[in-house]
């Protein structure tokens, strides 16, 4: 195998390394987004009803358990898309952040205080008000938490769909493969870790940023 690290081969691919990570990104950011933006109401209706938790809570774990590369494959079946279309990967991606997020968002809804809602029931919160300005900001810190996660999954099983010609990150592995090249390899997954970890923490500070009351009550704590 060709360990020329991490000369010459890394300088005159800088392009192709700022290219596949762009799209990398697009295939994985992207899926993580929708599925946060979906889970949300699934959240809510399975917090509010409990005929309804009974069956999306135990749904998702199942879709969870479902082989990345076998939904993958089974995306261009169920909505005829092309074999190498980014949907192939973004949908079962977004599928898997759904399936975490949904409990999460359940969790985080039922774990607000019954006696906050009934104040902010008291004085005059409508249900649609109350889940916007009481219930959900106090749920973030836990969705935020399952957040991480889906985001930081995303970017590991985005590498997937290079097996089927899909770009990102994960081509330049299965390139370096097929060229015998280690150094196009472990650029790669460098890469995709170190992301994983830049966007972990952003999405820990973003959490921390925007609900300041929970530095206050750790603060009061010490």
């Amino acid at each position: 195998m060709n360990v020329d690290w991490p000369w010459p081969w890394l300088p005159r691919n800088v392009d192709k390394i700022v290219e596949a990570t762009g799209e990398h990104l697009y295939l994985a950011l992207l899926p993580v987004l929708a599925g946060l933006v979906i889970s949300v109401p699934l959240g809510w209706a399975a917090s509010r009803w409990p005929a309804v938790r009974l069956v999306l809570v135990p749904l998702a774990g199942v879709l969870y358990t479902i082989p990345s590369l076998a939904l993958i494959t089974l995306v261009p079946l169920l909505l005829g898309t092309k074999i190498i279309d980014p949907l192939n990967v973004q949908v079962p991606l977004a599928i898997y952040t759904i399936a975490l997020l949904v409990r999460s968002v359940t969790d985080a809804l039922l774990a607000v205080p019954g006696e906050v809602t009934a104040a902010a029931t008291a004085i005059g919160f409508r249900p649609a008000k109350r889940f916007l300005a009481v219930e959900l900001p106090l749920a973030v810190p836990v969705i935020v938490a399952g957040l991480r996660v889906a985001a930081v999954s995303a970017m590991s099983l985005t590498a997937v769909g290079a097996l089927i010609g899909i770009g990102g990150l994960g081509g330049l592995i299965t390139e370096g493969f097929r060229r015998n090249n280690a150094v196009e390899m472990v650029v790669a997954i460098a890469l995709i870790l170190v992301i994983a970890l830049i966007i972990d923490a952003l999405l820990l500070l973003a959490g921390k940023v925007i609900t300041p009351w929970t530095r206050v009550r750790q603060g009061a704590a010490k």
